[in-house]
């Protein structure tokens, strides 16, 4: 019998596989393609999570029935399409990191709905302004225009030690 050459088992194993792809998809497509799969859950699942959790918090801080139910709070007087009423919100953010969740509420009278609009008018206040009340809703101090982190963190200290439950609950 004659032996068989190297290239003639090479071009038959090349044949072979190349019949195998073309008649359907391998294990490893299927593991690559499962691999590639639940990363999309996981990523989808996070984008979910994440989404939600930035829902709770728009809710949670347009809540105006929070005001007056025994923690100070801090009200700014906002309307989205303004630039300076955008960076306030920035300001008044960080300024806050320094209160636990619990210490001091901040929310906002978001002025293209209803609640912030009849807010503003009982209050006689207009947008860029920050209004805090103390624990039974009662207006402490209003403050007009842009502040910056720095002060706002000492004013809201103040405001919290003044009108908190605690004055060791700070960071």
């Amino acid at each position: 019998m004659a032996k068989k050459s190297k290239t003639n088992a090479r071009k038959r194993k090349q044949a072979q596989a190349a019949q195998a792809q073309a008649q359907g998809v391998s294990r490893r497509d299927v593991l690559r393609w499962s691999g590639f799969g639940a990363l999309g859950v996981l990523a989808a699942g996070g984008a979910v999570f994440a989404g939600r959790s930035m829902y709770d918090t728009y809710v949670a801080e347009h809540d105006l029935t929070r005001i007056g139910k025994g923690k100070p709070a801090v009200v700014q007087v906002h309307d989205p399409s303004c630039a300076t009423c955008t960076e306030l919100q920035r300001e008044t953010r960080k300024a806050m990191k320094q209160f636990e969740e619990c210490d001091l509420v901040y929310l906002v009278a978001d002025l293209t709905q209803p609640e912030g609009q009849v807010f503003a008018s009982r209050h006689g206040v207009g947008r860029v302004t920050l209004v805090l009340l103390d624990a039974d809703g009662e207006v402490t101090q209003v403050l007009p225009g842009m502040r910056q982190r720095a002060e706002l963190r000492t004013v809201l200290k103040a405001h919290f030690d003044q009108h908190g439950t605690s004055g060791d609950a700070l960071s």
